[in-house]
Formats: C-alpha cells, structure tokens, sequence
C-alpha cells in the first residue's frame, strides 16, 4: 500500500492503479472496464458507478436477463456493449486504468491478454473488494476446495448469526463480496466462498482466517493442469492473520498452508474425521472437538457439538463430507473466537441448501436424495459413501474425468445404476470394469431440446430408479459429470428430478 495517487480525469494518461492507496481505495474518475455482465459483473459496475468511477461493461452474449441489466445501468450512465466483437480486444475510443474481470474468463481470452500486454491491472471483484473495502470493514473468512464449499460457508454464516454477529455467505454463493463488504449498514464477517477462478484473478486477501477443503482434479482445462488449479486454491491463505485450516486427510491442502505467505502469528489448523492431535479439530466418540483454538489445547479439549446434532442432514444422519464441512466452519467460526456453544446451535439449526444432498422425499422406506451439484467423481464419492445401498442415477458431460477411482471405491453399495447423458460410454466402461454385476439402465437421451423433452428424460431416469430400488435403499442423484449435454444447468437438472420423484405415488417430505 502506498501513498494516494489521483486518478486522472478521462483523456488524460493512464492512472497506475496498483499505487493507489487502500484500504478504503477511492475509484473516483477511474476508467474501468467491467468483462462479463453476470452477477458479480453487474454488481461491480453498481458499486463503482455509484462512487464516481467512469464504467464501460462489455459481454459476448445478448440475453433478456442481461438486456434488463443493461436498461438499468444505462439510465445511471454506465455505458454497456453487447456482442462477441467487443470481447476480442481493448477499447479502440477510449483509455482503460483497470479491467475487472468475470470469474470465468480465462487468462488467454483475447481482451484480456491484451489487457495484460498493455499493462493495465486485471483484478477480480474480489480483490477489488477487498481494496474498496475501509479499513474497519468486515473480517473475511474464506472457504474453497473441490467440492464442499458452499455447505461449508452456508454452516459458517448459520455459526456466526447464532454468534449474535451480523454476518452473510457471499462469494460464488449469495451476494457478490463487493455488495457485503461495501454494504452500508456494515456486516461484522464475512463468509466466502471462492472458486478458483476467482482466486486466480485476486492478489491480496488478507483473510482472518481461510480454508482449502480439498483438491481433487477440476476444471484443469482452464488452468493449465493440476499443480496450477492447486496453486490458485492457495491463494486463499495468502496474508492471513490468525488460521490457515487444511484437511488432514488431503497431503496437497497441508502442502498449500507449508507454502504460504501468511502473517506472522497465523497457524496451520488441521480438520479431521479422527482423533484430533494438538492444533486440530476433530471427532472423539461422536464428538466434534477443538484442540487448537483453547489456552489449554495441549492437555485438553473443548466440546463443539455432536454428530447427533448434524443427523438432520441425511437419511442415515451426516456422511463424512458433510462432517467433514462442520469442521471447518467451526474451525473457521472459532478463529473468529465463536464461543463453542454457537457452533452447536448453528449446526443444529442448519439446513442444506438445494441441491446438495437434499432428500426430496421418502417413498416406501426409499429415500430419493438431488446432490446435483456432485458434477465431479470427487464430489459423487462423498455423496455415495453417505449411504449404505444406492440406486445411483449419474451421467452427463464428464469433461474426461476418470471415473475407474470412482466406481472402484463405491460398488459394494451400488444396487443399480440409472445412466443419463448423451455418451454413457465412459461410465459403462467403468462399470463393466468394476461392477459388472451392477444392473445398468440407460435412459434413451431422446429429444432434450426444450423443458419438455427434459422432463421426459428425467421421469425416465427416476421410474428406472424406483424400479431398481428396495426398502431402506436410497436413490441418489450425483452426477459425476456436468448438466451441460441434456439440461440448462445443474440446477434445472435437480428441479427435474425433484418434480419427477413428487410425482410418484405416495410421496411424502
């Protein structure tokens, strides 16, 4: 941080943003443009327009939602350009000080090079919050990972609300970070959740505390392979203040905390399905315990909640993973000095979010489960070893995933399996592979070009699963594979499937 340096008004030379000072970093006459109109986009354009920033938003894509947004803007004298054309490169008509981009531009999209070639700052909303954000703002505490990230930032905000803090999930769920960490009324902490596309474009976090759940091979393609998806997951620990929190289990989460850049006084904390060793939290006896965050921590430990208290959230109370998400966001919440009997009462009172592991309906003694946003093996395995026996309903765009790890670790409580997609071959070789006395039961892709036809597929895949499936079987839909081939997302593709399965007789929630 350094010394302010005034932004200069348009027409003149460019401003070094990097050397404006923050926090609290006033982009007043700051030439910003805003790539990709999402939610966060919009939200940037919001924000800084507001405080005298001068805004030109561009987006490869013309839709009534982003139209809408755009009608909105304009009229406050945020200038918005539509089409693919002014997504390839710079501006020709005007100067730039800073690009924001979309999470989920890639670095060698070409407006973006040659923002970089020109050596204007591309950030991320977040780092822009982050250097917005005054000096007293919000604490930040963070959470990404492979694959439960959104459970665990979703308990963490119910621990501190229960907390009697004035907390909000934000990040890749709920409100984009910009909006909670310049929310006027003022939240005491903030709960993050970060991709890692959002880390790779974000430099300075200075969480208070952060964590990296897991690290399982996900959107390599973007990144350039698996050690660089690792290391733009370990942004998060870079400047933090009081906790680094790794999982115990995962040797590339521990190697992430070795390697980072924290504040003098920050300590590794581990998470662990076990008993938990000095500066770790974990499980003794069907008890979630704290040996990090105590005076006492070498001689004693400090009673969090139970796993009684997490059973609400299965059929056949919590799997590991979801476990495994309590942890860290009473590892998170106590860095933040939670008091122990908050975290219990947040977990008690939490709910899961659509989606993720939630029982749509129990017909017969079958418990019917949408874990759609399993679109990974990782994140299918943790749903899979969540139950006992599963008719398991999977299949999509697997984006040439191994799926051999997978099946291996599951057969012994495959009952059937229910195949969507448009090329189940890589499921059915791993299938033949490793499960070969599994039955199998394609559903025919069909004609999923409108709601209809996808409502078809659905209906098929959940009477096939019906089908397979006995008393005390729970039928399970995770995926492993993106909605892309068959659905509009993952979303609509868990819509579906809960539609279908309330319209078997004898449903009942």
């Amino acid at each position: 941080m350094t010394a302010a340096e005034p932004a200069p008004a348009p027409g003149s030379g460019r401003a070094n943003v990097e050397n404006l000072a923050w926090p609290g970093l006033d982009v007043a006459g700051l030439r910003i443009l805003v790539a990709g109109f999402g939610i966060s986009g919009y939200a940037v354009a919001d924000q800084t327009m507001q405080r005298g920033a001068h805004v030109l938003v561009v987006d490869g894509s013309d839709t009534p939602e982003i139209r809408e947004r755009t009608q909105i803007l304009e009229v406050l004298g945020v200038e918005v350009r539509l089409g693919r054309e002014h997504t390839l490169a710079l501006p020709a008509d005007r100067e730039i000080d800073l690009v924001i981009t979309s999470p989920g531009w890639r670095p060698d999209q070409p407006l973006l090079a040659a923002a970089a070639a020109a050596g204007i700052p591309v950030w991320s909303e977040i780092e822009l919050a982050r250097r917005m954000q005054a000096a007293d703002g919000p604490a930040w505490l963070a959470v990404t990972g492979t694959n439960g990230k959104t459970t665990t930032v979703t308990m963490l905000e119910t621990i501190l609300q229960h907390a009697g803090l004035r907390a909000v999930a934000c990040g890749n769920v709920g409100l984009p970070v910009i909006e909670a960490a310049l929310d006027p009324e003022g939240f005491d902490v903030l709960a993050i959740e970060l991709s890692s596309f959002q880390l790779h474009w974000t430099q300075n976090l200075d969480c208070e505390a952060a964590a990296v759940l897991n690290i399982s091979a996900d959107h390599l393609d973007w990144h350039g392979g698996a050690e660089q998806y690792a290391l733009a997951k370990g942004r998060i620990f870079h400047g933090v203040g009081t906790a680094c929190i790794y999982n115990v289990a995962d040797e590339i989460t521990r190697r992430l905390v070795e390697d980072a850049d924290v504040l003098e006084g920050a300590r590794a904390v581990g998470i662990s399905l076990g008993t938990p060793d000095l500066s770790e939290i974990g499980v003794i006896d069907g008890i979630l315990v704290d040996r990090a965050f105590l005076a006492e921590r070498r001689t004693a430990a400090a009673e969090l909640a139970t796993l009684e208290d997490l059973a609400h959230l299965g059929p056949h109370g919590a799997g590991p993973h979801l476990v495994l998400d309590a942890l860290a966001a009473a590892a998170l919440a106590r860095a933040h000095g939670v008091p122990a009997e908050a975290v219990r009462d947040g977990l008690r009172a939490y709910r899961v979010g659509s989606h993720r592991a939630q029982l749509i309906a129990t017909i017969d003694d079958i418990s019917f489960i949408d874990d759609t946003k399993a679109t990974n093996p990782a994140a299918a395995a943790a749903s899979l070893h969540a139950a006992d026996r599963v008719v398991w309903i999977a299949g999509g765009d697997t984006k040439g995933a191994d799926l051999d790890v997978l099946v291996a670790a599951t057969t012994d409580r495959l009952v059937g399996v229910v195949l969507l997609g448009v090329d189940d071959q890589p499921f059915r070789s791993a299938l033949g592979r490793h499960a070969p006395e599994v039955p199998v039961r394609r559903i025919d892709p069909g004609d999923t070009d409108d709601v209809a036809g996808r409502s078809r597929l659905m209906e098929d895949a959940v009477h096939a699963a019906r089908s397979l499936a006995s008393a005390g079987d729970v039928v399970l839909l995770a995926p492993a594979a993106a909605s892309i081939d068959q659905f509009r997302d993952y979303a609509e593709r868990g819509d579906l499937f809960a539609a279908a399965v309330h319209r078997l007789p004898g449903a009942s929630t």
